[in-house]
């Protein structure tokens, strides 16, 4: 119970002190997983995590499920249309070049991979974590359009990054082992098949039912955040039992039950922005201990990649996805820079470890996604407040005509007034 234990304690400590923190550098996963890599001091601790290893990896897996619901129960479908729709622009050409990149940089800059196995790093790598950039997209120095583009990406690109990780993985497998074709047809029939069966008819039948319960007043509104919250939880036990996806059950049943249920993403919002965060924390306290057991091994090569993965393979694809807004090339650098890979980069690079596939580069996959999340929750932390200032001051300058002073709602006249 060491671990336990020290979580609740640093959860009770920041949660005493977390307006003064809002006003400093150091952001919450900084603690967290700073505070993590200080039971490593701990030999109980570092027992605990050897014996206890599934059951942890379980809560973080739950975050991200709930995450994966969450974001995709805010979706609605104007945020999707518009030719000069930012968050579309970022989720279509930025994520499918930052894939290819982040693949090609591997291979040049780690050469010990594969290109499957690269394009496992890459698809982990991939999406962006809105928690660690939190100062971003809530401040309202910040221009609603930019905060909103950031967010919405965010929201997407998690649940957009598990069907190229997963297949991946399956070709990986293919070339390794002599399975052939078989990995194939599983990853397709029960990963991404039964996974999307599996949120569809969560989503759909659990939507209709709370739409029915509101309409008829039978259900209370207090009670109306756990009704949304056991449905993710459902996809999860149905995925377990059909073999599933359980990310993709909860991002494609996020998306259905607002077919019959409209209000789901504001009562998933509630819960994850009190008890859900908790999820979220606890994946970033875990993390900061295991990071300390293989720093060490980090060479130059994992270094180097972790930098380009927040630097290059980030910014020139936004910056090529952004072409044609009339931006100014201080927001297409501040939307470049502040893509910080967090919480879904942990849990998928979890999930993929803990499927024991046996690839050669399995230890390579590993450092290298960690060496990137550390320094993202670093380097995006510690630049978060001074980097909404220094925009600030950017986007003072530009005249009132600028595409960052228009609203979110412009984007929503050019999808055909939606």
């Amino acid at each position: 119970m060491t671990l336990i234990a020290a979580f609740v304690v640093l959860v009770f400590a920041y949660s005493l002190v977390s307006r003064r923190l809002e006003r400093t550098i150091i952001t919450a996963p900084i603690l967290f997983t700073g505070l993590g890599a200080l039971m490593s001091f701990s030999h109980e601790a570092l027992h605990e995590l050897a014996l206890d290893r599934k059951d942890l990896l379980l809560i973080a897996e739950l975050g991200l499920v709930m995450t994966l619901f969450t974001d995709a129960s805010r979706v609605r479908p104007h945020m999707l249309k518009g030719e000069t729709n930012l968050p579309v622009r970022l989720l279509s050409t930025g994520m499918l070049l930052t894939i290819a990149l982040g693949i090609l940089g591997a291979m040049v800059v780690l050469g010990s991979l594969t290109w499957w196995e690269a394009g496992i790093v890459s698809a982990i790598l991939a999406p962006t974590d809105a928690g660690l950039g939190q100062a971003i997209v809530s401040s309202t120095r910040v221009p609603r359009r930019i905060r909103q583009a950031l967010n919405v990406e965010a929201g997407l690109n998690d649940g957009l990054a598990v069907p190229f990780l997963m297949f991946s993985i399956a070709l990986a497998e293919v070339k390794e082992t002599d399975a052939g074709g078989s990995v194939l047809l599983r990853f397709v029939v029960e990963q991404l098949g039964y996974g999307t069966l599996v949120g569809l008819g969560t989503g759909l039948l659990g939507g209709w039912l709370l739409g029915l319960a509101r309409r008829k007043e039978w259900m209370a509104e207090s009670l109306t955040q756990l009704g949304v919250v056991a449905l993710p939880f459902a996809c999860v036990l149905l995925s377990e039992a059909t073999g599933a996806s359980m990310f993709i059950a909860a991002f494609v049943a996020g998306l259905a039950t607002q077919a019959g249920f409209s209000e789901v993403g504001k009562h998933s919002v509630e819960f994850t922005e009190d008890w859900g965060q908790l999820f979220d924390y606890f994946v970033f306290f875990l993390f900061g201990l295991l990071v300390t057991q293989v720093w060490s091994q980090f060479t130059f090569a994992i270094v180097a990649y972790a930098v380009l993965s927040l630097t290059l393979i980030r910014m020139v694809p936004v910056a090529i996805a952004l072409k044609g807004t009339r931006l100014s090339w201080p927001t297409v650098l501040f939307m470049g820079w502040f893509g910080p890979r967090g919480l879904a980069s942990i849990v998928l690079g979890l999930v993929y470890l803990e499927g024991k596939t046996g690839l050669p580069g399995e230890t390579t996959i590993k450092l290298v996604v960690m060496a990137t999340v550390l320094l993202s929750i670093f380097a995006h932390g510690l630049t978060a407040l001074p980097g909404v200032n220094h925009y600030k001051h950017a986007v003072d300058l530009l005249d009132n005509s600028a595409p960052e002073h228009e609203t979110a709602d412009v984007d929503r006249a050019s999808a055909g007034g939606l």
